[in-house]
């Protein structure tokens, strides 16, 4: 083989590298290369850890609690009646429950209505018991009173919890006593004696404001306690909230 021929086929021969054939550039390389692959590689791996992070962050703080019956799997934990989860965590009551109206006396068997709720819907011979007459005025009964039957006086007491807003003598009424609640309600009593309150004292249900006694409006009736109640500013039944006794 001449020199010629020799030289052709070393440069056509691929070059060696201690016995090893020297490689040539992959397709792989060829592509990572290209100035678009370390960005689009980039947004893929964050796409990837942002929804990991969203996955693991929906489920992590949620409790799985599943009905095999039903086949139904409902997230989070249910509050019982008495404001426990249920697995027996406490759980913080969100509604408060409402306070009943309590009677205005110590003692309900021993008391009666002697005058009841001027009603506008009610029949003539019920307009007529609840009219109050003064001198020659008839005026209609805007709440009920309450007696003992032997005239004796009673203990009075706050119907329901509340501030006292207004404490004062009234020359028909007498001394009156007037208590402000939630819920926009208002219990107002007359003819006391005894008053135990000032204005500004926080009441809760059931402590003494006062005694029974008299007034110019109802002076018939004796010893007894005017009762009224105001809903929005105006007057309701006051039969219509005290319980049965």
């Amino acid at each position: 083989m001449n020199e010629q021929n020799k030289k052709t086929i070393q440069e056509e021969t691929p070059k060696t590298t201690q016995g090893v054939p020297a490689s040539q550039p992959s397709s792989w390389k060829r592509a990572m290369s290209k100035r678009w692959v370390f960005p689009a590689a980039y947004i893929a791996a964050a796409g990837i850890i942002l929804t990991l992070v969203w996955v693991y962050q929906g489920t992590g703080d949620k409790t799985l609690n599943s009905d095999p019956a039903s086949g139904v799997v409902e997230t989070g934990a249910s509050v019982g009646t008495e404001g426990t989860a249920v697995g027996g965590e406490e759980s913080v009551e969100v509604v408060a429950k409402s306070e009943n109206f309590g009677w205005p006396v110590a003692v309900p068997s021993e008391i009666s209505v002697v005058k009841p709720f001027y009603d506008s819907e009610a029949s003539t011979e019920e307009h007529e018991a609840a009219m109050v007459q003064y001198n020659d005025t008839f005026i209609p009964n805007t709440g009920v009173d309450l007696a003992r039957g032997d005239n004796k006086t009673f203990e009075v007491k706050a119907a329901l919890g509340g501030k006292v807003t207004r404490v004062e003598q009234n020359p028909l009424a007498g001394q009156v006593v007037e208590i402000t609640h939630s819920d926009n309600l208002k219990t107002v009593y007359q003819s006391l004696a005894d008053v135990k309150v000032k204005q500004d004292d926080e009441v809760k249900q059931g402590d003494a404001i006062a005694s029974a006694g008299v007034n110019e409006l109802g002076k018939t009736l004796g010893n007894h306690l005017h009762f009224e109640v105001y809903e929005d500013g105006q007057p309701v039944n006051p039969q219509g909230y005290l319980p049965e006794k």
